[in-house]
């Protein structure tokens, strides 16, 4: 049984250091929509919630050192990059920016994508593009 056959699904889980804020930047800086969420209020501030973009999903929630999650406000710097596809990206860009993140490199054409980056005010970095050919490649790598 292939991974496909069997239902599985990754989804980031984002470790943040303020789980309401960021839930309100992914909203209007990507038109997130929240499908789920424990906690986040007044009286329980520490946050999981799932949101969702067109057809993908994923988490963001309060760091937890006690439990090895850091948030890379914390860490100094993220070991990972989210890759969001939009039909334009500098668009998207844009308003990220105007919804508080610090564009990276505006969107421009390299590899077969237009894609450009910023870093959130949680210090994730996201890539922010389009493939300009069918993707993947056929012959399935370039090097």
């Amino acid at each position: 049984m292939d991974a496909q056959s069997d239902g599985q699904v990754i989804a980031a889980q984002l470790s943040v250091r303020d789980g309401r804020a960021a839930i309100e930047f992914y909203k209007v800086a990507f038109g997130a929509v929240e499908d789920y969420r424990v906690g986040g209020t007044d009286d329980e501030p520490s946050v999981v919630a799932q949101l969702s973009v067109g057809n993908t999903s994923f988490w963001v929630a309060d760091e937890s050192p006690p439990h090895k999650n850091f948030s890379p406000e914390t860490l100094g710097g993220s070991t990972t990059r989210m890759l969001l596809i939009a039909e334009h990206p500098q668009a998207v860009i844009d308003r990220a920016v105007a919804a508080g993140a610090t564009q990276v490199y505006e969107a421009g054409d390299a590899h077969g994508w237009r894609l450009g980056r910023i870093e959130d005010p949680f210090g994730h970095h996201w890539e922010i593009g389009k493939p300009l050919v069918a993707w993947p490649p056929e012959s399935g790598s370039h090097g």
